[in-house]
């Protein structure tokens, strides 16, 4: 008896500990970062244990925030369209730039936004573009030089898939057709929706995939071409660059930059701010960089970065890229219309 007391007390002293562990709880994107290497040693540095949940869009990151989530995660890595909608509706707390003194690290374009500046509530985390990832077994260079290679049936290379993005989407079908990026007309909004019901119903298009989903069938080969993040597809064009490609077809595409911020019931914000400053230190977002081959906002990391990334257009756009690369806009009220216009693509 005295020992199953014993055994008992033991018990209960390990599941205080346990209890008390300190925790930053991160909700990211998926293949985001080294999940294992990077909270690992994020741990080894801080003492502080590291929880990620995944998500594969921004909707359905500020859906799980508005649900409740705001008081179950420390840090989100929102984009930088959505920064208002969570700056307005109070999703996110004021950082204290005191417990982030690596803040200086970042190059002088994110560290004065439009819809942030002086980072009030955001730290750029990664930067990077949307575009088409194609084998070059199936898809010829001069046919991705054009979005026409999916949205014209006639020049359709086989089956390929469009993103589950409503602005990245709508926007390459507003360019496509000659438009602003971001307009809110609806005529506009009509057109671009349209195109997208007819391309879906042609039968190469497998439809809508969020996230890396299009990037894994391209690489498995059960898809010929998909919109992607052009870090997920550089990835893996990396390893098979006689198999894979990745461009930015002439008529243009988005450029984007996600942050880091604290939701504002976060349960555990000093530790939020920890991970950021650690984030932020010149390896350790190398490193970042190194294994998810997106940009890196940070100009202090740079110098760690590999040399060949540094020098590869899919990753850091050249000038004449650059030229065809558009930031998505907030459109405040305006977001009701290009919905509508999201959801009849989506629905018909």
């Amino acid at each position: 008896m005295r020992k199953i007391g014993l055994l008992m007390a033991v018990m209960v002293l390990l599941s205080v500990v346990a209890a008390s562990a300190e925790e930053v709880r991160i909700y990211t994107w998926s293949e985001y970062m080294d999940e294992e290497k990077m909270p690992t040693d994020f741990e080894a540095r801080t003492g502080i244990k590291v929880r990620l949940d995944i998500y594969e869009n921004n909707e359905e990151m500020v859906a799980k925030l508005q649900a409740g989530g705001v008081s179950q995660y420390d840090i989100i890595v929102p984009s930088d369209y959505i920064m208002p909608v969570l700056i307005n509706q109070n999703l996110v707390q004021p950082l204290d730039h005191g417990q982030i003194p690596n803040l200086g690290n970042l190059k002088p374009i994110f560290r004065n936004t439009t819809y942030d500046p002086g980072n009030k509530y955001s730290v750029a985390y990664q930067w990077g573009t949307v575009g088409l990832m194609y084998r070059k077994d199936k898809v010829s260079a001069d046919a991705v030089k054009s979005w026409s290679v999916l949205f014209d049936a006639a020049k359709q290379p086989g089956a390929f898939w469009l993103i589950d993005s409503v602005r990245e989407m709508m926007g390459i079908a507003l360019v496509y057709q000659g438009k602003d990026f971001n307009s809110t007309n609806p005529v506009d909004l009509k057109a671009a929706a349209d195109l997208l019901v007819a391309t879906k119903r042609t039968k190469n298009c497998m439809g809508f995939k969020p996230g890396v989903g299009g990037k894994n069938d391209v690489v498995a080969g059960t898809a010929v071409a998909a919109i992607v993040y052009n870090g997920d597809a550089i990835q893996s064009v990396s390893q098979e660059p006689d198999k894979l490609g990745f461009v930015i077809p002439k008529e243009g595409s988005e450029i984007w930059y996600d942050s880091m911020c604290i939701p504002a019931k976060a349960p555990n914000p000093a530790a939020a701010h920890k991970w950021i400053n650690w984030i932020l230190d010149p390896q350790v977002g190398a490193e970042l960089s190194n294994y998810n081959q997106y940009a890196t906002p940070n100009a202090a990391a740079e110098a760690h970065i590999t040399p060949e990334d540094l020098e590869n257009s899919g990753i850091y756009p050249t000038p004449e890229i650059m030229e065809k690369l558009y930031f998505t806009k907030d459109l405040g009220k305006q977001n009701r219309i290009m919905d509508e216009a999201w959801t009849r693509a989506k629905s018909h």
